[in-house]
């Protein structure tokens, strides 16, 4: 057993020895494009149609293992176009990757994740704080407003066609935002991280946009699209009436108040881990209580 650990020892430091410059160079090089290939797709929805070419890989993988025999040709056949596809799903992304690596300075890049010493919750807290005051404030003026709250789908393709801000949520910037007559006004907000990362930005029309009530403006069913085409919570206040409103999953709920709009935002965007740890006490006491009894 002695002699086996040695000779497994000898072997790893047999080949860190042969290592070369050149070597750490390509390696540096291969990890800093995965890098960024991962943080690019990460920001659209891209990722999940990687996801879904990742089970075809595995699926694959096991028919070549069970010798399925038709599911292996069948495979075969898309993975030779595989590709020509890649390039076609994925020609939105590409091209901006291009334009970033053709604006992009030596300065900008980055090999390793900004370190931030503000927890993203407390940035959560802070940020809801100030799109509730915003909203209250907006409603009272009846001055219209889009806020997206984005989740765990990446809305890259929306933050494209808006104006990058990456600025702290304020009641202010909120209201300089929404101003009547600004550039950025008739747009949605984007918001991540905590930080409102975009303005002015477009968003998809719903899929049923024929069976929408159309009493509702185009904000309204521009909240009603996104929440469609994705995870993200849609804050609307209407530029006719001053409601506040909450596009989800392709629905609007309607008549929030400053208290009640931000008990829904906390429950939506920040995980309740104080809930999950009362109900896994709570359980492990009635297994205690059984096991007593």
């Amino acid at each position: 057993m002695q002699d086996a650990v040695l000779s497994a020892l000898n072997s790893v430091w047999g080949v860190f020895k042969t290592i070369g410059l050149n070597d750490i160079v390509d390696i540096l090089i291969l990890y800093f494009l995965i890098y960024n290939g991962i943080k690019l797709i990460r920001e659209t929805r891209a990722q999940q149609l990687t996801k879904g070419i990742l089970v075809l890989v595995a699926c694959y993988l096991l028919a070549v293992v069970f010798n399925l025999q038709t599911i292996r040709y069948l495979l075969k056949l898309c993975f030779q176009w595989g590709f020509l596809a890649l390039i076609i799903l994925f020609q939105p992304e590409l091209r901006r990757m291009l334009e970033k690596v053709g604006r992009a300075k030596i300065a900008e890049i980055s090999f390793f994740g900004s370190s931030d010493t503000v927890s993203e919750e407390d940035k959560w807290n802070t940020a809801i704080d100030a799109v509730c005051d915003a909203a209250q404030n907006l409603s009272s003026t009846k001055t219209g407003a889009l806020i997206i709250f984005e989740r765990k789908t990446k809305l890259g393709e929306q933050i494209a066609t808006g104006t990058v801000l990456n600025c702290t949520p304020s009641v202010a910037v909120f209201g300089n935002i929404f101003y009547p007559n600004t550039p950025l006004h008739d747009g949605a907000v984007i918001m991540r991280d905590g930080m409102i990362l975009a303005a002015g930005c477009f968003l998809p029309r719903p899929q049923k946009d024929e069976l929408i009530n159309k009493q509702l403006g185009s904000r309204h069913r521009a909240a009603i699209g996104m929440s469609e085409n994705s995870d993200a919570v849609v804050v609307v206040v209407s530029e006719e009436t001053g409601a506040i409103s909450v596009a989800e999953n392709g629905e609007l709920t309607r008549g929030y108040t400053k208290e009640s709009l931000k008990k829904l935002l906390l429950e939506k965007i920040i995980p309740d881990k104080d809930t999950n740890s009362i109900k896994e006490n709570s359980f492990a006491g009635r297994v205690i209580s059984k096991w007593k009894k």
